[in-house]
């Protein structure tokens, strides 16, 4: 898989995603699920790498939130395209718990949503290997006007109409 960042292009993934299954845990960067982060939480502490945990969509983010200062990544899973959940939880991430380390988006994701998913607080994508990257390249730029603010700090346009509305009420005379 190839991973896009938030300026649309493709890096390498140093992570390795551990199967529950397999019983060692490799060097290097390893993304773990909730269930054997939780059983595994003091080995994969002890470790001198990266660990990331993986959410599933039905996952709340207060079963991870405690142990956040110790996760380098968070893999909020998409089981369909249309499971918007892990968008909120990104943004709960982001707003709520504070949490600036990676948050990447894994499993059935489209272009169409990658301007939401960097909105909501997504670091990165992983988008299936063959995938056209310029189509989601694209998909960053289609879209040139938000309603809603972001977690980017973006200027929404329910705000620029404001703006605009009290630059042109006439303003009082003071005496």
């Amino acid at each position: 898989m190839a991973l896009l960042l938030k300026d649309g292009l493709p890096v390498e993934d140093p992570w390795i995603s551990l199967d529950d299954a397999v019983e060692a845990i490799p060097d290097g960067p390893v993304i773990v699920s909730l269930d054997r982060w939780r059983r595994d939480r003091a080995v994969l502490v002890a470790r001198n790498s990266p660990v990331g945990v993986r959410l599933k969509s039905s996952q709340r983010t207060g079963e991870i939130a405690p142990d956040l200062d110790r996760v380098a990544l968070v893999a909020l899973e998409f089981p369909k395209f249309r499971d918007g959940r892990a968008f909120s939880t990104a943004r709960e991430l982001r707003e709520r718990y504070g949490y600036t380390g990676e948050i990447r988006a894994v499993g059935h994701t489209l272009p169409d949503q990658y301007q939401f998913l960097i909105r909501t607080g997504f670091s990165t994508v992983a988008v299936p290997d063959g995938a056209n990257l310029a189509t989601w390249q694209h998909a960053l730029t289609e879209i040139g006007v938000a309603y809603q603010a972001g977690v980017a700090g973006d200027t929404p346009l329910s705000l620029l109409r404001r703006k605009v509305h009290l630059a042109a009420a006439p303003h009082p005379q003071g005496d």
